[in-house]
């Protein structure tokens, strides 16, 4: 299973942007998918999940109200649509899927398979 994150770039702060993933290789039917940020010098850290196969949903609290994950069984495909975006917003995104629950928080960036290169939002204040 390959993932490919896109749709990052530069934003004014009280913009939007969509970031979306795509699933490729073999049948994809995870057990759900996360968005995860990172900046330099700090650890990865969590931002949506998504359970696949009923689409129930939840949220880091610092992007809960602006930010909306959401997935296309057909596709293959996961969305991030961030809205109302702030500076501290800034950072690399990364898509990731679990195959099971396997006893290891959604929150936690170790509880996933596989993981996209990342896409670059940048919010400029």
């Amino acid at each position: 299973v390959q993932l490919q994150a896109s749709g990052g770039g530069l934003m004014q702060a009280g913009g939007s942007l969509r970031l979306s993933c795509a699933a490729s290789g073999r049948t994809f039917s995870p057990y759900g998918m996360g968005w995860f940020r990172q900046v330099p010098g700090k650890e990865r850290e969590f931002v949506a999940h998504i359970l696949w196969s009923v689409g129930s949903t939840t949220y880091a609290d610092s992007v809960k109200g602006r930010f909306t994950i959401s997935r296309d069984n057909a596709k293959n495909t996961v969305d991030l649509e961030m809205n109302s975006l702030k500076a501290e917003d800034t950072a690399v995104y990364y898509c990731a899927a679990r195959r099971t629950y396997i006893g290891i928080s959604y929150t936690r960036p170790d509880g996933y398979d596989y993981w996209g290169q990342g896409t670059m939002v940048t919010v400029s204040s």
